[in-house]
């Protein structure tokens, strides 16, 4: 018997993952945070826009903590002079 090969698609493109298809594309990685396959295009740009982010994140996964993990303060406080 012969075991049907299950094909995989990227979390963020729902577009398959396929040898033929993403080889000579730039290929897929694994999102460090979400654990799952990617293509290489729906990973988080760095710092310069053609280099990817290190540790590779999902475009989701990276979007999903910069609405998190920013918290903008919200507090206003007013300087307070010392020595006067």
């Amino acid at each position: 018997m012969l075991l049907g090969i299950e094909p995989r698609n990227c979390s963020v493109c729902q577009q398959g993952l396929y040898r033929d298809k993403t080889m000579f594309r730039g290929g897929w990685s694994r999102c460090t945070v979400c654990d799952e396959f990617v293509h290489y295009s729906c990973l988080a740009s760095g710092k310069v826009s053609f280099l990817k982010a290190r540790p590779r994140v999902c475009k989701t996964c990276r979007a999903a903590q910069e609405g998190t993990s920013s918290p903008s303060p919200t507090k206003d406080e007013t300087p307070v002079a010392v020595g006067s």
